[in-house]
């Protein structure tokens, strides 16, 4: 038989066929507990009815014309992000790979323009994932994702995670940006602490270095906050990448930056065919809008918060298998000791009808829609003990 697809995935043998908002569907007709929601993607579970409207309503009158022409949808959510954030300029992409490499990019010419042509380095912590772009897996430092590829880009220095020693002496004079993810979400569900986000933007001023964050995975209200680092307090960044959640499972993503940065990405220096295409504003919109609205972020910090609360439980229960409860809001983690997988985990949970992912670091990955109730939560770590119950040592 012909293989007309790159075999780069390894999907299970489920077909989902139809979601509502925090289940999938198979073909069969059963009922899944979606608790990884597309990779931290559909933060309004599936078919949100305002999601479906805009899209619908757009879709019959204008789907594409490229950034030859303005797209005023562009107009209204770049204002809205602007509103809500450090940032004073947006740039509109279709994935997290694609803001990541607009960042990176903004990072290097903002130097270039101010007359340092030599700072362009780029200094990135273990653990990371940034995108599978060529650009992006450089950034990422991962040799897995770097294997086969050639020789690795010049421009990137990277460090061990937490080893603050390592960052001040790797920041030097030749280093354009500091690129981190402020809750790490492939790398294995691992926080930054505040007080180190706050360090970071204090590090960046003294040496002359622009601080990106990569909040694609951990921002649009995912850990209780709009975006994560907002939970730090005075520690915002020059320029930010987004996606994911922000679209709501449309292709959306975002490369937020200060005037400062943002003013010297003129006509030509960077571009998208596609990027703010006028279907993506148009949920883009809906989705920021239901993010923002009065209570809904209060509701993931309760709900995370009992959430996290009933891991710990099972994480108590089950410590012969589970080494800690991880992360942050609604993206947490099971660490599991050394000779339990992940990936089992995942099937025997899957298995039992709930979808949870696995991440680095060999640990279990719960990204579930930001409106799940308290039922949902019960249901998902009921689950859990089962599957941990039937979790054996490979």
């Amino acid at each position: 038989m012909p293989k007309p697809l790159m075999e780069t995935y390894a999907p299970p043998e489920q077909i989902f066929e139809r979601g509502e908002g925090v289940f999938l569907y198979e073909r069969s007709g059963e009922e899944y507990l979606d608790f990884i929601s597309g990779i931290a993607v559909n933060g309004l579970g599936h078919a949100h009815p305002k999601a479906v409207a805009a899209l619908k309503a757009q879709a019959e009158k204008l789907w594409h014309t490229s950034n030859m022409f303005r797209v005023p949808g562009q107009i209204e959510l770049a204002e809205k992000y602007c509103r809500d954030s450090f940032a004073d300029r947006v740039f509109f992409t279709n994935s997290g790979a694609e803001a990541i490499e607009c960042a990176l990019k903004t990072a290097r010419h903002y130097h270039y323009a101010n007359g340092q042509p030599d700072r362009y380095r780029i200094v990135t912590v273990t653990g990371a994932f940034h995108g599978r772009t060529y650009g992006a897996i450089n950034a990422g430092g991962n040799p897995k994702y770097l294997e086969g590829f050639g020789p690795r880009m010049e421009g990137f220095d990277q460090i061990e995670f937490g080893d603050h020693d390592a960052l001040r002496a790797a920041v030097t004079d030749q280093t354009a940006a500091v690129l981190v993810e402020p809750v790490q979400g492939e790398g294995g569900v691992r926080e930054i602490p505040e007080v180190c986000l706050r360090g970071l933007r204090e590090l960046c001023d003294e040496r002359g270095a622009l601080l990106i964050y990569d909040e694609v995975q951990c921002g649009a209200g995912r850990t209780g906050k709009l975006w994560a680092h907002h939970w730090a307090g005075d520690a915002a960044p020059d320029i930010m990448a987004v996606a994911k959640g922000v679209g709501g499972g449309f292709p959306l993503g975002a490369c937020l930056a200060t005037d400062a940065c943002g003013e010297h990405m003129v006509v030509g220096t960077h571009g998208s065919t596609f990027g703010g295409n006028p279907l993506a504003m148009a949920v883009g919109n809906v989705v920021y809008d239901e993010l923002t609205r009065e209570g809904f972020l209060d509701h993931v910090v309760e709900i995370s918060n009992f959430l996290r609360q009933q891991l710990g439980s099972v994480a108590d229960a089950h410590s012969d298998k589970v080494e800690e409860v991880r992360g942050k809001g609604l993206l947490l983690g099971l660490k599991l000791r050394e000779g339990y997988v992940n990936k089992t985990l995942a099937k025997h949970a899957r298995d039992h009808h709930l979808l949870i992912g696995a991440a680095g670091d060999n640990v279990a990955r719960m990204a579930p829609p930001l409106i799940i109730e308290e039922a949902h939560a019960r249901r998902a770590v009921e689950t859990l003990d089962a599957a941990l119950g039937a979790l054996q040592p490979e």
